[in-house]
């Protein structure tokens, strides 16, 4: 699992370095943390009313998204999954 969420990581990462013109990373990063906040959020949302349906497909898509979301903001601070983890980790103890 940390294999992905790292890859997804980086190459967002190097959008933000390397910007790539219609890219909705690029567009969430132009627009700031505000509008990524606001994104997080309605993911979020999107997420709990998944988990009310008996859809397990529709709560794996909106999980993905909001983990891509998650790490946009991941992104934006200057956190990685790496320092997550070993938070997790640390309360697992």
């Amino acid at each position: 699992m940390r294999d992905v969420l790292k890859e997804d990581y980086q190459t967002i990462s190097d959008r933000r370095a390397n910007p790539k013109e219609g890219s909705y990373t690029n567009y969430l990063f132009d627009k700031g943390i505000d509008k990524i906040l606001k994104k997080v959020g309605e993911e979020n949302a999107e997420v709990i009313i998944a988990a009310k349906n008996p859809d397990k497909g529709e709560l794996i898509y909106e999980v993905a998204d909001l983990m891509y979301h998650l790490s946009v903001l991941l992104v934006e601070r200057d956190v990685t999954w790496d320092e997550i983890y070993a938070e997790i980790e640390k309360r697992q103890k």
